[in-house]
């Protein structure tokens, strides 16, 4: 089993939801974002999704867009992220690491380079915003062919006609977007996400994630009721751009933790 196979398995038996946080690389600094996310095992975060920052984050809200900007201010390439992995594995070797982000780095770099990189630093997957299943062939599958999950994107507007393609080389989970619109824009309707939430789980047998517009631990509490697993990002990104402490920062993330696991 993969490290994120492995993870859900373990939290099943516990009857609890995963808690996945989003955090951009090299942000604030590169040296500050290594010490939060190599903090985040113990926190009890569950699953780590670390942001290759890109300059034109389509999918991102205002909070992440300036994040990653930060980061590229900093100089953070392909290659700091890889080391950051690396940096994560010597804390803990037992924590899925997923890199989210947009192909065109990844293209820049070379499909096959990144992903023996990927592979060799210690990362388990990935969520890449802007490759819709028509390109599968490009990335997805190749990164299948070497035991790295591909994680895919379902929203509030994919119908369901077009679900058995989203789905369809899908593996780790799927991650449901739980408002239209970008990160951390909106409020999330729980009962509208229940309900889309029951007709994915009813079309594949892995578990289903929601993302956007969790901002507080009641929000995140409310998802972990009828999710496998809850997504933050924007609300702890937040902090770090108002240059909050590190051990301020670690206590949110912790309420969170505390939030979903109860």
């Amino acid at each position: 089993m993969s490290r994120i196979e492995t993870k859900f398995a373990d939290l099943k038996s516990k009857k609890k939801s995963a808690f996945i946080t989003f955090l951009m690389a090299g942000d604030p600094s590169i040296n500050k974002s290594e010490k939060l996310f190599k903090k985040l095992p113990k926190l009890g975060v569950d699953i780590i999704e670390i942001g290759m920052p890109f300059t034109d984050p389509m999918a991102d809200g205002q909070l992440i867009q300036k994040a990653g900007q930060r980061s590229l201010n900093n100089n953070t390439n392909l290659i700091h992220v890889f080391d950051l992995v690396k940096k994560i594995r010597i804390v803990d070797n037992k924590i899925p690491i997923i890199l989210m982000g947009y192909f065109n780095p990844i293209y820049a770099m070379g499909v096959s380079t990144f992903l023996k990189k990927s592979k060799s630093s210690g990362v388990d997957g990935f969520i890449i915003v802007d490759l819709p299943p028509e390109e599968d062939e490009e990335f997805c599958k190749p990164a299948r062919k070497i035991g790295l999950d591909f994680i895919r994107l379902a929203t509030p507007t994919t119908s369901s006609e077009r679900i058995s393609k989203v789905l369809k080389n899908t593996s780790g989970f799927i991650y449901y977007v739980s408002v239209t619109g970008i990160t951390g824009t909106k409020n999330l309707n729980i009962q509208k996400v229940e309900k889309n939430v029951k007709f994915i789980k009813d079309q594949i047998d892995i578990p289903v994630c929601v993302g956007f517009g969790i901002k507080t631990p009641k929000d995140a509490k409310k998802v972990s009721a009828v999710a496998d697993g809850v997504v933050v990002g924007s609300s702890i990104i937040e902090l770090i751009e108002k240059n909050q402490p590190l051990n301020k920062i670690c206590d949110y993330i912790k309420s969170l933790a505390n939030a979903i696991h109860s």
